[in-house]
């Protein structure tokens, strides 16, 4: 029950900004919002890292944790999206462009930079103390900013679901990616399989699945997704250009829940203009759903 409770708590306040009235300046604000609490999270984050005690003798395992769950999750995710584009028919013309946009990875530092600066303040100012359930807070506060953005965004529940190919791209792409997470849990005794299921199921967002994990699980772990999630932003800036000219779902796939927003713009410059409505689809679909993974699997156990 108090799970349960939790997961009402936490997951409300999406539903209640999504069907707020939709005003361009309500969104606006929502948007300027929600980079700096994304800041302010990561600051967080960054400070409870700071205070977990013999931090550097855990520098090793999250390391091997975070690098097995980033090869498991986008390895698992792109091999589901290349056996469904082998079995499907792909909708658009595949680009050919041949273009190039890592100096965008750039842009991706200043999340780790800000959990650098909340450790370095955890170390030297050992006495600061957080408030309880300051992460709960701050990830409520979160989802509702992200609700008003997501009614901002002009994508309606419809205009998404009839768009059966990005449906169903979807729904291949998180159940793939889940895979992987399922195996992650099998090759880590102390991980349970819920566990592995709630951190594949960031995709990509790597604010929110940090926020969510450490309020689970703890700080290592939230930092194992938060640093999953922000590696397969990184990693998407840098190769969907040219995996855009093979295989266009698994490029949208790299980009995972940024396919709405960061990524965006990288997708239709390799892909060309025609795929947007896809793109839309899948990251709008992906964003409406990885939260909801997260907080239930989280609070099964």
């Amino acid at each position: 029950m108090q799970n349960f409770f939790t997961l009402v708590l936490i997951l409300l306040p999406m539903f209640v900004g999504f069907f707020l009235p939709n005003t361009p300046h309500l969104t606006k604000k929502a948007e300027q919002g929600l980079n700096y609490l994304v800041f302010i999270i990561l600051g967080v984050i960054g400070i409870e890292l700071g205070f977990v005690e013999n931090i550097s003798q855990k520098i090793g395992g999250i390391l091997m944790y975070l690098g097995c769950l980033l090869v498991l999750t986008i390895g698992f995710g792109s091999i589901g999206l290349l056996i469904f584009e082998k079995i499907t028919t792909y909708p658009y013309q595949k680009s050919t462009n041949a273009t190039s946009s890592s100096h965008h990875v750039l842009s991706s530092l200043i999340q780790p930079a800000c959990i650098g600066v909340g450790f370095v303040l955890a170390k030297a100012f050992p006495a600061i103390h957080l408030p309880q359930h300051t992460i709960t807070i701050l990830l409520m506060l979160l989802l509702l900013l992200v609700g008003i953005c997501l009614r901002g965004s002009g994508v309606g529940l419809k205009q998404v679901m009839f768009n059966r190919y990005g449906l169903m791209m979807s729904l291949v792409f998180m159940g793939a990616t889940l895979a992987g997470g399922v195996v992650f849990s099998l090759l880590f005794h102390e991980v349970s399989l819920w566990q592995g299921l709630a951190l594949a199921s960031g995709f990509g967002w790597y604010s929110l699945s940090g926020t969510v994990m450490t309020d689970a699980y703890g700080v290592i772990w939230g930092s194992v997704a938060l640093f999953n999630d922000l590696g397969r932003e990184m990693i998407a800036l840098l190769f969907i250009p040219y995996v855009m000219r093979y295989y266009p779902t698994i490029a949208i796939g790299l980009g995972g829940v940024t396919s709405l927003d960061f990524t965006l713009p990288t997708l239709t410059q390799a892909g060309g203009i025609q795929i947007t409505p896809l793109v839309v689809s899948f990251g709008f679909i992906t964003n409406v759903v990885s939260p909801i993974l997260m907080v239930v699997f989280s609070a099964m156990g």
